[in-house]
């Protein structure tokens, strides 16, 4: 019959459901890596298992860049600096001091730098979803890079965020396609160092939100 299900369902336990809000709990930005290798085939794993991330019309727009050149790389980096330099000069005194001394990227110790993009013209999906929030598609991406960020963290690799960079540069830098808009520069590696707590709260810069605060609002 048409739409019968094929398959029983899985049955998550309550130790799952523990182990699994622990993941979650650990998961931290990371910015400290060594600098030993990832294997290729682990790194293939996780990648394919952001297929089974959401996505809008089930476009799955994910589109994915290995960093590997010197050159490259190195045009990555100094983009940081231009960008963190500018950020520094936006704050003053004891903040702007503050934010001189966190470490905000790992580009060079992480022996894995990945590019994330949409691509904004995908025909995967057919448009659905999209034509009356077009940036579905971008939220999409980032649906998946969140079940990367678990993924890895389950294999003991520590995944960080590099928001710091001017995207235009990015872009010029990896000469990606006109299509792909940037969303994310990720490192990947094996951490330095392993903590329960937020770099950023650990350092004074900001206090998580505890969890008895997140309530939605009733309409």
């Amino acid at each position: 019959m048409t739409g019968e299900a094929t398959t029983r369902p899985p049955r998550f336990d309550a130790a799952f459901r523990a182990q699994f809000a622990e993941l979650v709990r650990w998961r931290r930005d990371v910015r400290r890596f060594r600098l030993d290798a990832v294997a290729p085939e682990l790194l293939e794993r996780l990648l394919a298992l952001t297929a089974c991330a959401p996505s809008v019309g089930l476009s799955q727009p994910w589109r994915y860049v290995l960093v590997e050149s010197d050159e490259r790389r190195h045009a990555i980096r100094d983009n940081f600096l231009q960008a963190n330099k500018a950020a520094l000069e936006g704050y003053g005194g004891e903040r702007q001091a503050r934010y001189a001394r966190l470490k905000l990227e790992g580009l060079s110790q992480a022996p894995v730098h990945l590019v994330v993009c949409a691509d904004e013209t995908t025909a995967q999906g057919h448009g659905l979803g999209r034509q009356t929030m077009p940036e579905t598609i971008r939220y999409s991406v980032v649906a998946a890079i969140q079940t990367l960020w678990l993924a890895a963290r389950a294999e003991g690799l520590g995944l960080g965020w590099v928001s710091i960079l001017d995207p235009g540069a990015v872009r010029s830098a990896l000469d990606l396609p006109p299509d792909w808009t940037f969303i994310a520069y990720l490192c990947i590696g094996w951490p330095e160092e392993e903590h329960d707590d937020p770099e950023l709260e650990r350092h004074g810069w900001q206090e998580r939100t505890c969890a008895e605060s997140v309530k939605p609002l009733k309409r």
